[in-house]
């Protein structure tokens, strides 16, 4: 079959590779129909290099038809259209049973110390590979994937891989009181779908702070008061305060994560550790604070006293400084973590099967056979040609 294989920094490609194979009774194999381009595989394609090897198999926003089942698996069938979740979970340990799939105890990776593990990302996550190919293999097919009727295009539906429960659990976390107000920093795929999704369940005032004009330009089609990061500079704060009384938003969401514009010093220390031989920059990574703080440090200073701040982009680095005085000072609260996708299906599952309030059927901004991933990639992490969000057709 064919897949998008990581091969280093920047290089990715479309290798032919063996097709997966039944491995344990509750396996299933689906023929992928649509994949995602997710903001966090530019985090491999960046700065993960270390813990990545060459021919691994990126990409954790599949859905597809099964199309074989292992002996023991009763919940779907041959034929069956389902959406496979980025968290790699079992569906029946302690911390599933919780709502926890991304901390679920089955396929935590005791090696590094992390949660679940996730579909296509790295060593860090299991090394499993990922849905950015013509075939998948699914464990725990009686538990994990997720039905879906047939009918409805695949854009109803694929996003309940991962962008619709990240952004869900982001608003969740958020805390945004009835008819209060919140700012989301970053209109990429996970922002933007986080100010549809505040709007949605009852948020008064969403505002999005961005850089990019087109992804400025999208959220504010769909009601979102935007402020340009590049027009306000060092005055956003202000301005931000302005629009909320003077003393900030109920709540912040931080969509932005390790790669945030504006953080040279980090940026570099980043760039050197792909330079270093990998088990030294793994080494390294693992220890040290990596990440461009920017956006995170923006989210402490806009949110009002007592108000919450929800981390939905990804943070890598074990030694990040923090500005705890102000944090304790100001009295925040603060939720992060990888989204629990099985959580919040039954809550988003209605939506995407009457008349589309979140505009999932028109969020994807290009479609491209799987071949041109890698040309995708790079549009992506350029912010060109006004990409947003990408689906490739295997």
């Amino acid at each position: 079959m064919k897949a998008l294989a990581w091969h280093g920094k920047r290089d990715v490609r479309v290798d032919t590779v063996p097709d997966p194979a039944i491995k344990d009774p509750t396996d299933v194999i689906i023929k992928v129909t649509t994949t995602g381009l997710c903001g966090s595989d530019l985090h491999l394609y960046e700065v993960l290099g270390p813990f990545l090897d060459a021919g691994d198999i990126l990409g954790h926003e599949p859905m597809g038809i099964v199309e074989e089942v292992g002996p023991e698996v009763t919940n779907v069938r041959t034929g069956d259209r389902v959406v496979v979740p980025f968290n790699v979970s079992c569906g029946t340990c302690f911390m599933c049973e919780q709502g926890l799939q991304s901390q679920c105890e089955t396929t935590q990776v005791h090696e590094h110390g992390s949660g679940a593990s996730l579909f296509g990302y790295t060593k860090l996550y299991g090394q499993v590979p990922g849905g950015q190919a013509e075939y998948l293999r699914v464990p725990f097919g009686n538990t994990l994937p997720i039905a879906v009727p047939p009918g409805p295009p695949d854009d109803r539906f694929v996003y309940l891989s991962d962008v619709l429960p990240t952004a869900w659990q982001a608003v969740d976390y958020a805390a945004i009181p009835p008819d209060g107000t919140v700012v989301v920093l970053g209109l990429g795929p996970i922002g933007d779908m986080s100010t549809r999704i505040a709007a949605h369940r009852g948020a008064g005032k969403v505002m999005g702070i961005d850089l990019v004009p087109e992804r400025l330009e999208r959220a504010e089609a769909h009601g979102v008061h935007t402020l340009d990061l590049q027009e306000y500079g060092d005055k956003i704060v202000e301005a931000v305060r302005d629009l909320t009384d003077g003393r900030g938003p109920d709540s912040v969401i931080d969509a932005v994560g390790m790669e945030a514009h504006g953080a040279s010093v980090a940026k570099a220390a980043q760039h050197m550790t792909t330079l270093m031989p990998g088990a030294l920059a793994a080494k390294l990574m693992q220890r040290a604070g990596v990440d461009r703080l920017s956006a995170l440090h923006l989210a402490i200073e806009l949110v009002r006293r007592g108000g919450t701040i929800s981390l939905s982009g990804v943070y890598g680095g074990m030694a990040d400084p923090m500005p705890l005085l102000t944090m304790f000072d100001k009295q925040i609260q603060l939720r992060m973590g990888q989204a629990n996708v099985w959580r919040w299906v039954d809550d988003i599952l209605p939506l995407l099967t009457d008349t589309d309030p979140l505009g999932v059927e028109s969020f994807a901004t290009h479609r491209l056979p799987l071949d041109q991933a890698p040309d995708a990639y790079e549009m992506f992490q350029k912010k060109q040609d006004g990409a947003v969000k990408v689906l490739f057709t295997p």
